[in-house]
């Protein structure tokens, strides 16, 4: 009798072990079902800052010349910026760059056998910094009539920017956040499921392209300054638990 006993009772304790067992092992299953989704968030804007750069240079074999002669072309310069409609607040115009130049001779080997001093070249920059976006744009296309003043300016071309990015990202966040909430939605419920609470929230890298353009996105993020028109983009990727 007290055999029939332990076997009774040994027979129960497997049976509750396997029941707790496989209820742990559901329940833990369970906890691993996850939704996982990709929002998307992208504005379209213009830049409303310009910044414009170019320079000019004087070579003579007198460094006291050469400094004279890049004074009265940078004085040329200013005036006609500032007779364009620059302010001269705008205006920066960088330390100057003096170097010496050489001509050098070389035998057919190769070998150099002389050298000789050529003159002091002397080089500056202007920058223009302005949210006048489009005067400065139409200024930076005109600058060649400088050159019938006798200055010979190299005009780079102009960098574009945007002075509300900080808000145009959070703005953006939000719409990822919420684009990629709604497809999480969808999905269970075409899974005929409940979304759960969200376990993870992380965002992608900032992107800022030329609008329309076929421009490569970077891992690390592309940040387009050679075009006024841009289209800024971020993505959002939640997690969530599936009931």
């Amino acid at each position: 009798m007290k055999q029939h006993l332990n076997t009774a009772l040994i027979a129960l304790s497997v049976v509750i072990a396997a029941f707790l067992l496989g209820n742990a092992f559901m329940n833990r299953n369970k906890s691993q079902q996850s939704i996982s989704v990709t929002g998307l968030g992208s504005k379209d804007f213009t830049s409303d800052l310009i910044v414009w750069s170019g320079s000019f240079s004087k070579k003579n074999m007198i460094l006291k010349d050469a400094y004279a002669e890049l004074d009265r072309d940078r004085e040329t310069i200013k005036r006609y910026l500032i007779s364009k409609g620059v302010k001269e607040k705008e205006l920066v115009f960088s330390s100057i760059d003096i170097n010496k130049d050489f001509s050098n001779s070389y035998d057919d080997n190769g070998n150099m056998t002389s050298s000789y001093f050529t003159g002091y070249n002397l080089t500056q920059r202007v920058t223009v910094e302005s949210k006048n976006v489009d005067k400065i744009e139409k200024i930076s296309r005109e600058v060649s009539e400088l050159i019938n003043s006798g200055v010979e300016f190299y005009s780079e071309s102009p960098e574009y920017y945007y002075t509300q990015l900080a808000e145009l990202k959070v703005e953006m966040i939000a719409e990822a956040t919420k684009d990629a909430n709604i497809r999480a939605e969808k999905i269970a419920e075409n899974a005929n499921s409940d979304l759960g609470k969200l376990k993870s929230a992380t965002m992608g890298v900032f992107q800022i392209v030329a609008q329309n353009s076929s421009e490569d996105y970077s891992w690390g993020g592309t940040f387009n300054t050679n075009a006024k028109y841009k289209t800024a983009s971020i993505t959002v990727s939640l997690a969530y638990e599936a009931d």
